[in-house]
C-alpha cells in the first residue's frame, strides 16, 4: 500500500508537468501565429482562434459577415489565425491564375464527399487536378454530347407540365407551391440526364426520389465546418471514424447517390458497353478511369444542382419583386423571333435577357464558400500588405459582387441595365468580375456552359407560361448559407399568363 500511494503521489507532479508543458506549447505556437498576421486588420479575436469564423459560419450568414469585415477593415481582413479574406477581384485572379504558384490550402481536406477519395474539386495535387480537368473538359463543354440542349428542354417543358398540372392557381383556387424544391428538382434531372442518358425522374414524381435534398442539408454544413478545422477532417476521413459516414450500403441520402455513381460507372466499363455520345462517354474516351468516374460522378451531382438551382431561384425572385425589369423582360422576349422552347444560340442574343441573368449571379452569387488558397512559402505582396508564405486567403464572393468600388453605390440593387449602359472597356471588366461567380483560371468551375444553358433557357419557359407572385414579401423564402444557399419555403403562386410569346 505505502509503495503504491508514494507511485501516485509522484506520478502527480510528472502529469501536471507534462499539462502545464503542452499547455505553454500551445499558447506559444499560437502565439507566434498571431504575431506572423497582427500587421493585417480584422474582426477583434479573429486571429486568436477560429471561433469567430466558426460562430459566423453556424449563424448561416457568414457570406455577409465577410464582405461586412471587408468594407469595415479593407481588402485584405484576418478572419482566422491563418485565414484571410479578400474582396479584391484582382487579388483572387492572381491566386488562381494558370501559372500562380498560390496552391490549395488545407481547407480542402474538409471538402471531400467521400472519405478515400479526393474529387477534382477537393484534391490539393495540382497534377492529379490538371489530369482529371483535361480528361473531363470536352464532357462538361457539350462538345461531345449531341443531346446537350434537348435534354435541358425536356426537362423544362416537365417542370412546366408539373406547375401546369398540380399548383397552378386562379381566382377562385389557390395552390401555392413551394418552388425551392422544384427548382433543384429541375437542375438534378438535368444533369442526370445529361450525364447518364436518364433524368432522375425527380420532376414526374414531384418527390425528391433519391432523397439528395434531404442528404445535402445535412451534409453541407458538416463539409465547411471540416474546412474550417482541417485537423478535425484528418480524423473523421480516418479509420475508424471514416465508416461512420455515409456509404453505397444506405438506403437513401448522400449513400444512395454514391450507390448510384457506383452502378452507373460500372454499367460503362462493363461487358456490354457502347460509346454513348454523352457526358460520361466522354469521359472514358478521354481516359477517365472506371474508379475515377464513380467518383466524379458524385460531385457532378452536387455541383450541378445546388449552385444552379439557387442561381435560379435569386434571379427569379429579383425578377418577380421588380416589375420594370419583368416588364423590360416580357417586352423583349414578346417582341424577338424566338423559338418555343428557346434556343441557346437565341437566348444569347437578347441583351435584355442576358443583363438580367448576369445581374442575378451578381446580386445573389450562389457559390460562397471560402475556397482558402496557401500563398507560396516566400510570401507576396497585396494590395501593399506583405502575407508570409504559408497563410490561407480566401474569397468574400458577396464581397466582390456587393462593392461600391466595383460596381457603384448601387450595388446592393439588383439592376440589369448597369451591364447595358457601360461601355466596351468597363463592360469587359465587369464581365471579367462576374466571372468569377463561376471561380478563375486554373480553378473555374467545368460545369459554367451547361449553368449557362440552363439560366438562358428556364427564366424564358416559365415566364412565357406564367406569372409568379411571391405568397409573403416580407419572407420570401427560408435561406441558410454555408458556403452554398440551403433554402425552403419560397412559396409562390402561379397563374396561366394570358398572352404568351
Amino acid at each position: 500500500m505505502g509503495s503504491t500511494s508514494t507511485g501516485l503521489v509522484r506520478l502527480g507532479p510528472l502529469v501536471w508537468g507534462l499539462l502545464a508543458f503542452l499547455i505553454g506549447t500551445a499558447i506559444v505556437r499560437r502565439t507566434r501565429t498571431w504575431l506572423r498576421l497582427r500587421h493585417i486588420p480584422g474582426p477583434r479575436f479573429a486571429g486568436i482562434s477560429e471561433l469567430w469564423l466558426l460562430r459566423k459560419t453556424f449563424g448561416g450568414r457568414c457570406h455577409l459577415d465577410t464582405a461586412e469585415a471587408c468594407t469595415k477593415y479593407g481588402s485584405i481582413v484576418r478572419i482566422g489565425p491563418h485565414q484571410l479574406v479578400t474582396n479584391d477581384p484582382e487579388v483572387l485572379r492572381r491566386m488562381s491564375a494558370v501559372r500562380s504558384p498560390y496552391r490549395r490550402s488545407n481547407w480542402y481536406d474538409g471538402i471531400r464527399l467521400e472519405a478515400d477519395y479526393d474529387n477534382v474539386l477537393s484534391t490539393r495535387d495540382e497534377n492529379r487536378h490538371n489530369d482529371l480537368r483535361a480528361k473531363m473538359a470536352a464532357g462538361y463543354s457539350g462538345k461531345e454530347n449531341d443531346h446537350l440542349e434537348d435534354s435541358v428542354d425536356a426537362n423544362i417543358a416537365r417542370l412546366l407540365k408539373l406547375l401546369e398540372s398540380k399548383y397552378l392557381s386562379t381566382d377562385t383556387d389557390f395552390k401555392p407551391v413551394d418552388f425551392a424544391p422544384k427548382s433543384q428538382y429541375f437542375t438534378l434531372d438535368v444533369i442526370s440526364e445529361i450525364a447518364f442518358g436518364e433524368a432522375f425522374g425527380n420532376l414526374e414524381a414531384d418527390d425528391d426520389v433519391a432523397s439528395y435534398i434531404k442528404a445535402s442539408d445535412e451534409t453541407i454544413p458538416f463539409i465547411i465546418v471540416l474546412g474550417i478545422f482541417p485537423w478535425l477532417a484528418r480524423i473523421v476521413y480516418s479509420w475508424p471514424c471514416k465508416y461512420l459516414l455515409p456509404s453505397d450500403k444506405d438506403k437513401d441520402g448522400m449513400g444512395k447517390l454514391m450507390r448510384i455513381a457506383k452502378a452507373v460507372s460500372a454499367e460503362r466499363f462493363g461487358e456490354n458497353r457502347k460509346d454513348r455520345r454523352d457526358m460520361l462517354g466522354s469521359f472514358i474516351r478521354h481516359g477517365l478511369s472506371q474508379q475515377e468516374m464513380q467518383h466524379e460522378i458524385l460531385l457532378q451531382l452536387v455541383a450541378g444542382s445546388d449552385t444552379t438551382a439557387q442561381a435560379i431561384r435569386g434571379t427569379l425572385l429579383y425578377i418577380v419583386t421588380n416589375p420594370p425589369v419583368q416588364e423590360k423582360l416580357l417586352r423583349e422576349l414578346s417582341t424577338a423571333k424566338i423559338s418555343n422552347p428557346i434556343k441557346d444560340a437565341e437566348a444569347r442574343e437578347l441583351p435584355y435577357l442576358q443583363a438580367v441573368i448576369k445581374e442575378g449571379l451578381r446580386i445573389y452569387p450562389p457559390v460562397t464558400g471560402l475556397f482558402l488558397k496557401e500563398v507560396p512559402p516566400g510570401g507576396d505582396t497585396l494590395n501593399g500588405i506583405f502575407v508570409p508564405g504559408g497563410a490561407c486567403i480566401g474569397s468574400a464572393a458577396f464581397g466582390v459582387m456587393r462593392n461600391p468600388k466595383i460596381w457603384g453605390n448601387d450595388a446592393n440593387l439588383f439592376r440589369p441595365e448597369r451591364w447595358l449602359e457601360a461601355d466596351r472597356e468597363t463592360l469587359q471588366q465587369m464581365e471579367l468580375n462576374l466571372e468569377l461567380s463561376f471561380g478563375y483560371g486554373r480553378y473555374q468551375c467545368l460545369g459554367k456552359n451547361i449553368a449557362r444553358m440552363e439560366l438562358n433557357k428556364i427564366f424564358v419557359g416559365l415566364l412565357r407560361h406564367f406569372e409568379f407572385t411571391i405568397v409573403d414579401p416580407g419572407s420570401p423564402w427560408v435561406s441558410v448559407n454555408w458556403g452554398l444557399f440551403l433554402q425552403k419555403d419560397m412559396w409562390m403562386r402561379v397563374t396561366r399568363r394570358e398572352a404568351t410569346f
